[in-house]
């Protein structure tokens, strides 16, 4: 009897199934022009830069025109005498030629994502025990587990801050 479901499978894979149809009405092909954008062209250039759409000429997907969103308009001109570097890198990631001219248009991008914060740090052994000390005489368990977590991120984070102690 073969087994059903063929075990776990690639996030990605499913995600493909759900995006290519939403990337495929821009004409990217799988998304992989927005995904990688910043690996294409570089952090610079990404931070003021955002693929639109790719718009076929004629039927074929060799003749493509990336419809790229400028927020500056010197990087415009800019970009408008290095299109040639430009093209060469897009087509170049992706193996063939796919898109030949660019068209950009000037504007404001879509606000970017915050960077994750970084975790915080582990306290020491006499932190977690001044902060349990401290919570002992909380009898409600839910409150007591929601202070302890706040008092672990503001004890790590206080750092160069004298200590209660110290002072």
């Amino acid at each position: 009897m073969a087994k059903r479901g063929g075990g776990p499978r690639a996030l990605a894979g499913a995600l493909n199934k759900v995006t290519r149809p939403i990337f495929g009405k821009r004409g990217f092909a799988g998304g992989a022009v927005i995904t990688e954008w910043p690996a294409i062209v570089g952090r610079h250039l990404a931070a003021h830069t955002v693929p639109e759409r790719i718009a076929y000429q004629g039927g074929g997907r060799d003749r493509g025109i990336l419809h790229l969103r400028v927020d500056s308009g010197a990087l415009a001109a800019e970009l408008q005498h290095l299109e040639p570097q430009l093209l060469d890198r897009i087509n170049g990631y992706f193996g063939y030629r796919s898109v030949e001219r660019l068209r950009i248009v000037h504007g404001p991008l879509p606000p970017a994502k915050a960077p994750p914060r970084p975790a915080p740090r582990a306290l020491d052994r006499s932190e977690k025990k001044d902060l349990a000390d401290r919570l002992a005489a909380i009898e409600d368990e839910d409150l007591r587990a929601a202070l302890d977590a706040l008092g672990r991120v503001v004890a790590a984070s206080d750092k160069g801050q004298p200590k209660k102690n110290d002072v």
